[in-house]
């Protein structure tokens, strides 16, 4: 049995295609965990609806909003399948992606299979097969496949041998996935997009700065601390993803609207990170320019960033004008 487990967070506008796309699934032998992580909108009676028609839907639902890694970690626990699927609320899927990652996973002995997706960044690669190590590899080189917990079909064991980190509010994802790729065996890869990802302007990703954005900062400095040591042949990769997130992070601080002194704190602390990940071979590795030149910037300190950064905005207001 194949258990696929759905946090679901006030994504009401989408569920009811999620679950219609889960509900066509091909593979027979299926159960559907949806974890209502105290939704203040419809999503939980929309969850309640779907779970009164079909059996192989059920609910779990938090008093309290714990966050994306509670909410899968409470999926993990009261998963019963042999195999563990991760499907976001606000996404949908073919009807036969659980039916082929499961085929792709068998017939290859893996411990995990992944399928490609559209709606994101990332270009998909040929099809392939790889060692855990040579996914960790993939995983810090941003190809071929994608960099999510979705899309993927794992061997139950090595889910519960690797649980969110639930300390963890963003990237806990990447986090995961270089854990269940360090443990992995066999990882199987086919570029058919069978997983269609809904790129939201109001999702987390394009949300402000805050506390819990931040938790992404103790992520990196995991990876880049087990690498040095496992995979330096990649740690600039994944100092060169360090990078890229903390100058993100910062030009999304600069847009939040905060008080100076709590912005040049967090601007304090992405400074911190920075210099901390910093090198030579990561800035080579940068695929945009701006984030060597921010990430110098920072370098330099949080004034001077804050500085150029104002500069920045007030010229762009001027363009619009």
């Amino acid at each position: 049995m194949i258990s696929v487990i759905v946090p679901v967070y006030n994504t009401e506008a989408y569920l009811v295609r999620c679950l219609d796309s889960l509900l066509m699934q091909t593979y027979p032998n299926l159960e559907i965990l949806l974890i209502d992580d105290a939704s203040t909108d419809k999503s939980g009676s929309i969850c309640e609806t779907y779970a009164a028609r079909d059996s192989r839907l059920k609910v779990i639902r938090f008093p309290k909003n714990q966050g994306p890694s509670a909410a899968r970690n409470a999926g993990i626990r009261r998963a019963e399948g042999k195999f563990i699927s991760f499907v976001d609320a606000d996404d949908y899927v073919e009807p036969d992606i659980m039916e082929k990652l499961y085929a792709t996973l068998s017939e290859n002995e893996a411990d995990i299979s992944i399928c490609g997706a559209d709606g994101i960044r990332i270009k998909d690669g040929a099809a392939d097969t790889f060692s855990g190590t040579e996914a960790v590899r993939c995983l810090a080189r941003g190809t071929p496949f994608n960099l999510v917990p979705w899309g993927k079909l794992y061997d139950a064991g090595l889910v519960r041998a690797c649980p969110f980190d639930e300390r963890i509010f963003y990237s806990e994802d990447f986090l995961f996935l270089y854990q269940v790729f360090r443990r992995a065996g066999k990882v199987c890869y086919f570029p058919e997009q069978l997983y269609h990802y809904v790129n939201r302007e109001d999702s987390q990703v394009h949300s402000g700065v805050s506390d819990r954005k931040c938790t992404a900062l103790s992520v990196h400095n995991r990876i880049c601390k087990d690498a040095a040591v496992h995979f330096p042949e990649v740690l600039p990769d994944f100092q060169q993803i360090a990078l890229d997130t903390n100058t993100r992070m910062a030009m999304l601080a600069m847009e939040t609207e905060l008080p100076r002194r709590q912005l040049l704190g967090y601007l304090r602390r992405l400074r911190r990170n920075t210099r901390r990940h910093i090198s030579r071979k990561a800035l080579v590795r940068c695929r945009e320019k701006k984030v060597v030149a921010a990430s110098l910037l920072l370098c330099a300190g949080e004034l001077p960033f804050y500085g150029i950064a104002v500069i920045y905005k007030q010229m762009k207001r001027w363009r619009l004008r």
